[in-house]
């Protein structure tokens, strides 16, 4: 590590003021500090997003839930009103990451094997920052790549509760992240289906089971589907042949399993 600024702001308002120059938001931390100790990045001051209460919290409203972007995993995964979501939230990493990381700084991040942009995307959710809302379809734009802008915080992200859901991941043993993850959202119009870990795009939508499952929402409606290989991660655990293979298999599981 090396001498830097730690600014800690209560609310948003002086958060976006302390940012500029070489500033960095942080969140939980659980990607930035490993990324600080390999110097992958070099801020001049960091701006610790934890003690902003506005930003902490869960509340329901209908059929949609809110989240606060400065809430824990842990308390995501205790909360239990949207359940798919709560128990996608309970097997992202360790207890210590649980109770370190935050929605708001993965929905930030969006690692392409993460699991919340998963969840935001196959749940139709709205994240809301600081400036404005955007819609999960829009916010999720390539590897580690947001529409967030310069000054941008993600304060919140609103949820609509489907019918049924269900999300699945394939884990890599080591870190904890999705080889592969597919979750699985059914609602009144429609299904939506977002799978991370496979594409070299990071977080999409498989459009095509989305239109077999909402004709018929059952695991034999994908039997006829095939996933191309074509933009799919090779890595050292697994081919991209392998990774377009386990998109079905896991949209599968999760379609039953919902």
């Amino acid at each position: 590590m090396y001498e830097l600024e730690i600014e800690r702001p209560t609310t948003v308002a002086d958060a976006v003021s302390a940012l500029g120059g070489e500033a960095q938001l942080l969140g939980g931390g659980q990607t930035l500090i490993p990324t600080l100790k390999q110097r992958l990045a070099d801020p001049e001051k960091l701006v610790s997003l934890s003690g902003i209460a506005d930003m902490q919290g869960i509340s329901a409203s209908g059929d949609t839930v809110e989240i606060g972007g400065g809430t824990i995993h842990a308390d995501v995964a205790a909360d239990g009103t949207y359940a798919a979501l709560s128990e996608l939230a309970s097997h992202i990493g360790d207890p210590a990451v649980r109770n370190r990381g935050t929605i708001g700084g993965s929905i930030a991040n969006n690692d392409p094997a993460a699991c919340y942009p998963a969840a935001a995307l196959g749940s139709g959710a709205t994240i809301v920052t600081n400036k404005r809302e955007i819609a999960a379809d829009d916010f999720f734009q390539g590897l580690f790549e947001t529409a967030l802008a310069e000054g941008e915080i993600v304060t919140a992200v609103k949820f609509p509760m489907p019918q049924q859901a269900k999300y699945i991941k394939f884990v890599q043993p080591a870190s904890r992240f999705a080889l592969v993850g597919v979750f699985v959202a059914k609602f009144a119009d429609g299904v939506r289906v977002a799978v991370t870990g496979a594409s070299n795009d990071g977080v999409y939508r498989w459009s095509e089971a989305e239109a077999a499952l909402s004709a018929d929402f059952s695991a034999s409606a994908l039997e006829g589907l095939t996933v191309s290989s074509d933009d799919m991660v090779t890595d050292l655990h697994g081919s991209a042949e392998y990774r377009a293979h386990l998109v079905k298999v896991m949209t599968a599981r999760a379609v039953n399993a919902a």
